[in-house]
């Protein structure tokens, strides 16, 4: 009997999982976090992830969820999810991951699920394991509960610029004050506040035990330009290192060259190439 290419995983394969998870720590981040904290049983409510090969050679993964992330998917992987994929309803909100697998299955499943509303196309994913060597701006510190009502503001500002529409959508933004709450509590939420505002934030929006993933790195629009996003960086880079994980990633748009400048002084190192397809 002829075992299927793709299949949905539970927890009987998560050790199989967690090794193909290993081969690509940055990549793979966001959904190594969910495995770690979630398991595989779990995504009959949240999303789903889906396998291929067979149960004793396990090759590639494929998240499905608010978000759609392929995992060391080879152009046959890619070709298998598509095939699947295809037949349904799409319910992401974006496709994200490795350039060529994200481009690959955007390929083949752009006649059923587009249009687009923008494919991003080179996002150099960026790594650092050592403590940079700008110094930290002694002001950037981890975000206190109580205030959450000074981030907010910035973390919309912030989510609406870089993803091109508001957080805000049809909940007047509390499923995302949720989340940023959330990334309060467990000390993942750094700002600089002068007179009480937002000058500068970042989020590590992923952890695992291999890497702390930065997104949501923001400057003032009036703060641009004066120097300080790079020390800023370090602080959080430094602060990452020291207390939460081994490496810290990113992953940052091509076009956008100050912060790539900023990375590269931090002393961030290419690790490959990721790209976006937003709906």
């Amino acid at each position: 009997m002829l075992v299927a290419p793709v299949r949905q995983l539970g927890e009987s394969e998560r050790s199989a999982v967690e090794r193909l998870l290993d081969l690509d720590p940055f990549a793979a981040a966001q959904v190594a976090e969910r495995v770690t904290a979630r398991g595989l049983s779990w995504w009959r409510a949240d999303g789903r992830i889906l396998g291929y090969g067979s149960r004793r050679r396990l090759e590639a993964l494929c998240w499905l969820g608010g978000h759609l992330t392929p995992v060391l998917a080879s152009k046959p992987a890619v070709q298998a999810f598509a095939e699947q994929l295809g037949a349904e309803e799409r319910i992401c909100s974006s496709i994200v991951g490795r350039a060529d697998a994200v481009l690959g299955l955007w390929e083949r499943l752009s006649d059923r699920w587009g249009p687009a509303r923008e494919v991003r196309t080179n996002q150099p994913l960026l790594a650092i394991d050592a403590v940079p060597a700008v110094p930290a701006d002694p002001y950037v510190r981890l975000v206190r509960s109580g205030e959450v009502d000074r981030l907010f503001p910035a973390a919309v500002a912030m989510y609406t610029e870089e993803v091109g529409v508001s957080p805000l959508g049809e909940d007047a933004g509390r499923g995302y004050r949720r989340r940023i709450n959330e990334l309060v509590r467990s000390r993942r939420a750094y700002a600089r506040f002068v007179d009480g505002e937002v000058v500068f934030k970042a989020e590590l929006a992923v952890v695992t035990r291999r890497t702390a993933q930065v997104q949501g790195v923001w400057v003032a629009p009036g703060w641009r330009g004066r120097g300080l996003a790079a020390a800023a960086m370090a602080a959080v880079v430094r602060d990452a290192l020291t207390r939460v994980a081994p490496t810290v990633s990113l992953y940052v748009n091509d076009y956008n060259l100050p912060a790539r400048r900023v990375y590269q002084r931090c002393g961030f190192r290419p690790v490959g190439t990721f790209a976006t397809v937003l709906f």
